[in-house]
């Protein structure tokens, strides 16, 4: 049976005739390219280089970034890519929430003129890849406490640190790297090859298995003066970037939601037990309307984040409570779907214990659960938690 995208309450009817025909696109090419060998990857824990061309030939790269040659599609456009894309799989997602709202959002809003133009195009194209390097082995959740330092040495500066669970990083041409210069975080872009640069592939993985992840380690590197972004100084820039990507999370899960129920309901009607479909037996009806409902609430939510943010007015806290709802709901989904395919449910012939896995490091990465929660709890209350 063809994939049957869950929309109870009509959504097509509030999208635009673009979004409709963007959506449908990547949907067909995550169906003809990306279902059939997902499974293998994910299984041999490599990465599907061979889509980096057909993505960059669809546009899926820096999609909602403005110039340079990039579409400049509104949020909800861009939304319902990365959505299309995460049914795939949340590697495929995260490879081009990456390249899109961590590298390329940044060089566009915080870059020079100069780096714009050199990497912008390469990075929309497929030609570079980029990575974001701010999490560290001791410091995640706060990333005022990094220990990456810069220090300016005649027409050079130096950087020495490490960071951890990079997405795209060993194969990254240009990592954007937040450093401590003076007291002050600030963003360099670091090339690949450039001397005392380490970039290593993590393995051992239980999720995320067909995503590149890794460590960069940095001793002694040295860049030029024109690395440096000149255009934010302190953890705005980064956290700015982190809410460009979270609105994309949010759009992603759904999608794995999207692809787990829709796996769950088609097995459903198919299995037969004690006579008659399980479909039947009103505990797996129950199980499919509590997916249906929340599925709903997503789409709902994060088309009305994406409408708000097309207007500029979206706020950090409206897209955590996007994020953290999206991940939570959506992880109980493949849970819970996972329940309805029984054993068959933890087999590579099924995709929902894949996304229930990867689902496990989505709600984990770009702020936990707990912190988009007190997140919400300062803006509700006015009092901070973290301090």
């Amino acid at each position: 049976m063809p994939y049957e995208a869950p929309d109870f309450y009509g959504i097509d009817e509030l999208l635009t005739e673009d979004e409709r025909m963007i959506r449908d696109a990547v949907r067909g090419w995550v169906e003809d390219r990306v279902l059939p060998v997902i499974s293998e990857h994910y299984l041999n824990g490599t990465f599907p280089t061979d889509l980096i061309p057909e993505m960059a030939e669809l546009g899926l790269l820096g999609a909602g970034i403005d110039g340079y040659g990039c579409p400049g599609l509104g949020a909800v456009a861009y939304g319902l890519i990365l959505q299309e894309l995460e049914r795939g799989d949340s590697g495929i997602r995260s490879f081009a929430s990456v390249q899109g709202s961590l590298v390329m959002w940044p060089i566009r809003h915080y870059g020079s003129e100069e780096q714009r133009k050199r990497w912008l195009p390469a990075l929309h194209k497929g030609e570079a890849i980029g990575c974001f390097g701010l999490t560290e082995p001791d410091h995640g959740s706060d990333p005022g406490g990094m220990e990456t330092r810069a220090v300016k040495q005649g027409d050079r500066y130096v950087l020495n640190g490490a960071k951890m669970w990079i997405t795209n990083g060993s194969m990254a041409d240009v990592a954007v790297v937040w450093a401590k210069l003076d007291g002050v975080v600030r963003g360099f872009l670091v090339e690949k090859g450039t001397p005392g640069f380490l970039q290593r592939s993590m393995g051992k993985k239980f999720s995320l298995r067909a995503s590149d992840t890794s460590e960069l380690v940095l001793q002694d590197v040295a860049v030029p003066l024109g690395n440096l972004m000149p255009g934010v100084e302190g953890l705005r820039g980064p956290l700015n970037c982190l809410t460009q990507a979270r609105a994309g999370i949010a759009w992603g899960v759904c999608g794995a939601a999207m692809a787990c129920y829709d796996e769950a309901r088609r097995y459903a009607l198919q299995r037969t037990q004690f006579g008659k479909p399980i479909g039947q037996f009103q505990i797996i009806q129950g199980k499919l309307v509590e997916a249906l409902a929340e599925i709903t609430k997503m789409q709902l939510l994060n088309l009305r984040m994406g409408r708000i943010k097309e207007g500029g007015k979206v706020t950090p806290q409206q897209v955590s409570l996007a994020k953290r709802n999206g991940c939570h709901f959506a992880l109980e989904i493949a849970r819970t779907c996972r329940q309805i395919l029984g054993a068959n449910g933890i087999t590579a012939e099924y995709q929902v214990m894949r996304h229930m896995c990867n689902l496990e490091s989505v709600i984990t990465y770009e702020g936990t659960h707990d912190i988009h929660t007190l997140i919400l709890g300062h803006a509700i209350t006015g009092l901070d938690a973290f301090r």
